[in-house]
C-alpha cells in the first residue's frame, strides 16, 4: 500500500537535480543505494563512516558502466591487481568527496521540502507510464526492492540536499563577455599556409644501420623484446544449442503439458478499485470515526471522488479521486485485498476496512474477468520450451559425462569427444592479450595459463564459459614468456634504426631549407633536387582541417611576419613538413547563438573547476581516514 509523502509548499524543482538523481537509479538501480547495512568501515569522514559495503557497491556500480561502454576488453584491466588498487582508491576518493559535501549541506542548514520530493518522484521515468506517474509502477518496484517509502524519501532527501549544494556552486559560475571574444577569436581564427610535405623514406637509400647502431637500440630497449608467455589449446566445446539437434517433441507432449498447466495461460481477474485511506495518526479511534463519517457522506450521496481528492491521506491516489488502477488477488494488504474482492458489483463501496496502514473505504470501478489462452496460440512457444527443457537435461547429463572423463582419462581430449560426440579443436598460439574470442573469457584464460594444465599436462575441469556453453581445455604447445635474441630481432631493429636515421637526416635537411627561408633566399632549387612543390591551404581551422594534424598544430604556433613565419615538424608517420604561415583570418563576427554557447561552456568549465577546489578544500580542513585494507 502507498503509504503518504506529506504535502508542503509546491514550487518547481531544478531539472539538473532531476537529471541527476534519474542517472543515479539507471547506472545503480532504485534499491541499491537503500537496501545494505554493515559495520565494516573502509573510511571515516568528520566521524561518518563509509562502509565496505557502500564502496563495494559503488565501485560495482562504476566498472558495470565501464564494461557496458567498452566491452569484455575492460577485464583484462580489472586483472591488474595495481590498476584494480587505483580504481578502488578513485571510487572511493568520490565516495569521500559525496559526504563531505553532505556534510557541509547539513552545516550550512539547506533542506528539501516534503512537496519537492513528491514532485521529484512523480517525475522520474522509473515510475511512471504513458508519460505520467504511475501508483502501481511505483509501489510494485518499492516492494521489490524490500524498502519502505519512509527510507527512499530519506535517502531522496539527503540526495537532494546534497544536490543542492552541488548545484549552487556549479551553477553559480560565470564567464564575461570578454572571455567569451577571446575565446571566440581564437577558437574560430583560421589561417593560410604553405607547405611541403617530404618522405623521409627517400633519404634512407644514403642511411648506414652499422652492427654497433644495432646492438645500441637492442640494448637500450631490451624489454621492448620480452614475448608474452603463449599456449596453444586443444578443446571441446558443448551448448544447449547443440544438443538441441539430438532431442525431439511430438504433439501429445505438447497438448500433455498445455493442459496440466492450464492455470499459466490463464489471467488472473482483475479489479479497479479506488479509495479513501485515513492513517491511524496519533488517535486510531479518531481516525475510524472519520473514515465512519466519510462513509456516510458517501452513502448519502457525496461523490467518492471528490471526498478522496479532499480527505484521502493517500495523496497520490487522491490526486486520481482515490483510483489505483487493477490489482489482482494478493497484491495488498490482505485485509484490503479481501474487501475488495468481495464486492460483487461495479459502483459498490465498502464499508470501512483495517489494514496495517489505516481505514480504507474502497470502490470497486471495474472488473476484467479471467480468460484462457487457446493452445493454437501457444502450442509452438510450449514445444521450444520443451525442446529446451530435454535439450538442458541432456545438456547437463553431458556435462557430466565430460567433466568424469576428463579427469579419468586426463592426458587426452579424444575419449571426451567420443563420449558426447563433438570434435576436439585446436587454437593457435595465444597469449593472455590475444585469446580468439571464443577462448576469451576470464575463467577459461586464468586455466589456461595455470601450473596445473602448463606443467602437469593434464586435461581441466569443466569450464562455464555461460548459462549454456561450457569447455574442457588442455594445454597442447606453450610457450614461456622469455627476452628474444638479437638474432631474432635484428631484421626489425635494422628497419626501425633505418627509419629513425631517415628521419633525423629529413629534418636536418628540412631545417637547412628553413634556415634559408628566413635568411630571405630561394630553395627553389633544393625543393626540385627532391621533387617537392610548395602546396597551399586555406582558411586552415584549428579543429576539423582535413591537413596533417601536426602541419595543422606546428601552424598555429607560428607568427605572421619575420622568421617566425617558418618551421618545420616530424608527423606522426615519420614525415616532416615545411611549413609558412602566409596570413591569418579573423574569425566571423560573434553571433547571439555562438555567443550562448560559448559563454554556457565557459561558464561550465569555470564551475566544474569551483567545485573541485571547493571538495579540496574540505578535504583539506576534515577529519579524514582511510584503512589500509581496500
Amino acid at each position: 500500500m502507498l503509504e503518504r509523502i506529506r504535502e508542503g509548499s509546491q514550487g518547481p524543482w531544478a531539472m539538473v537535480i532531476i537529471a541527476l538523481i534519474v542517472l543515479s537509479f539507471v547506472f545503480a538501480g532504485v534499491g541499491s543505494y537503500l537496501t545494505s547495512s554493515g559495520s565494516t568501515s573502509v573510511a571515516t569522514v568528520n566521524g561518518e563512516d563509509i562502509s565496505a559495503q557502500e564502496l563495494e557497491r559503488a565501485y560495482q556500480n562504476q566498472r558495470g558502466q565501464m564494461e557496458a561502454q567498452y566491452g569484455e576488453s575492460i577485464a583484462q584491466l580489472f586483472s591488474s591487481e595495481q590498476y584494480l588498487s587505483d580504481f578502488r582508491r578513485t571510487v572511493l576518493d568520490r565516495l569521500i568527496a559525496e559526504k563531505l559535501i553532505q556534510q557541509e549541506a547539513r552545516e550550512m542548514g539547506l533542506r528539501v521540502s516534503d512537496s519537492q520530493i513528491k514532485e521529484t518522484i512523480a517525475q522520474m521515468p522509473e515510475f511512471q507510464f504513458g508519460g505520467q506517474f504511475d501508483n502501481e509502477r511505483f509501489q510494485t518496484i518499492l516492494r521489490q526492492n524490500g524498502f519502505q517509502v519512509a527510507d527512499f524519501r530519506d535517502y531522496m532527501r539527503t540526495q537532494m540536499t546534497q544536490n543542492q549544494l552541488t548545484a549552487a556552486i556549479t551553477n553559480s559560475s560565470f564567464s564575461l563577455m570578454g572571455e567569451v571574444e577571446l575565446a571566440n577569436a581564437l577558437q574560430r581564427q583560421t589561417r593560410d599556409a604553405k607547405y611541403v610535405m617530404l618522405d623521409s623514406a627517400s633519404f634512407a637509400d644514403d642511411i648506414e644501420v652499422t652492427d654497433g647502431d644495432v646492438e645500441a637500440y637492442y640494448n637500450a630497449n631490451i624489454a621492448a623484446f620480452d614475448t608474452e608467455e603463449q599456449v596453444k589449446l586443444a578443446y571441446i566445446t558443448l551448448s544447449i544449442d547443440d544438443v538441441k539437434g539430438r532431442v525431439s517433441v511430438d504433439e501429445d507432449e505438447v497438448k500433455t503439458y498445455y493442459e496440466s498447466n492450464l492455470a499459466g495461460y490463464q489471467t488472473e481477474e482483475e479489479r479497479r478499485v479506488s479509495h479513501i485511506l485515513v492513517e491511524f495518526g496519533d488517535d486510531k479511534e479518531a481516525a475510524k470515526e472519520k473514515a465512519q463519517s466519510l462513509l456516510s457522506d458517501i452513502k448519502a450521496g457525496a461523490d467518492f471522488a471528490e471526498v478522496a481528492e479532499q480527505s484521502s491521506d493517500d495523496t497520490f491516489s487522491a490526486e486520481a479521486g482515490g483510483d489505483l488502477d487493477y490489482i489482482t488477488r494478493d497484491a495488498m494488504d490482505p485485509e484490503f485485498d479481501r474487501a475488495a474482492f468481495e464486492l460483487t458489483e461495479v459502483g459498490t463501496v465498502s464499508e470501512v476496512v483495517e489494514s496495517e496502514f489505516g481505514f480504507h473505504i474502497i470502490k470497486l470501478t471495474d472488473i476484467k474477468p479471467s480468460s484462457t489462452t487457446p493452445f493454437s496460440e501457444v502450442a509452438e512457444e510450449i514445444r521450444e520450451a520443451l525442446l529446451v527443457e530435454k535439450a538442458s537435461e541432456e545438456y547437463y547429463e553431458l556435462q557430466n559425462q565430460m567433466a568424469e572423463i576428463a579427469f579419468e582419462v586426463p592426458d587426452t581430449l579424444e575419449d571426451v569427444a567420443n563420449a558426447v560426440d563433438m570434435p576436439v579443436q585446436e587454437s593457435v598460439l595465444f597469449s593472455r592479450n590475444t585469446a580468439p574470442a571464443e577462448l576469451s573469457s576470464p575463467a577459461v584464460l586464468e586455466t589456461a595459463f595455470s601450473d596445473e594444465l602448463i606443467e602437469e599436462g593434464v586435461n581441466s575441469d569443466i569450464i562455464e564459459i555461460d548459462d549454456e556453453t561450457v569447455v574442457v581445455i588442455r594445454v597442447a604447445e606453450h610457450e614461456p614468456q622469455r627476452t628474444q635474441s638479437l638474432d631474432e630481432v635484428r631484421e626489425g631493429i635494422v628497419a626501425t634504426v633505418q627509419a629513425q636515421k631517415a628521419q633525423q637526416a629529413a629534418e636536418t635537411w628540412a631545417s637547412s631549407v628553413v634556415d634559408k627561408l628566413i635568411a630571405g633566399e630561394s630553395v627553389d632549387t633544393q625543393l626540385a633536387e627532391k621533387s617537392l612543390s610548395w602546396q597551399t591551404a586555406e582558411a586552415v581551422a584549428r579543429a576539423g582541417s582535413s591537413l596533417n594534424r601536426s602541419v595543422v598544430e606546428k601552424l598555429f604556433t607560428l607568427a605572421p611576419n619575420g622568421q617566425d613565419k617558418f618551421d618545420y615538424v616530424a608527423t606522426v608517420n615519420g614525415d616532416v613538413a615545411i611549413v609558412e604561415l602566409v596570413s591569418v583570418n579573423d574569425a566571423p563576427a560573434l553571433e547571439e547563438a555562438v555567443a550562448d554557447n560559448l559563454q554556457q561552456r565557459l561558464a561550465a568549465m569555470h564551475g566544474q573547476r569551483l567545485y573541485q577546489q571547493f571538495v579540496d578544500a574540505l578535504r583539506a580542513d576534515a577529519d579524514v581516514t582511510i584503512s589500509q585494507a581496500l
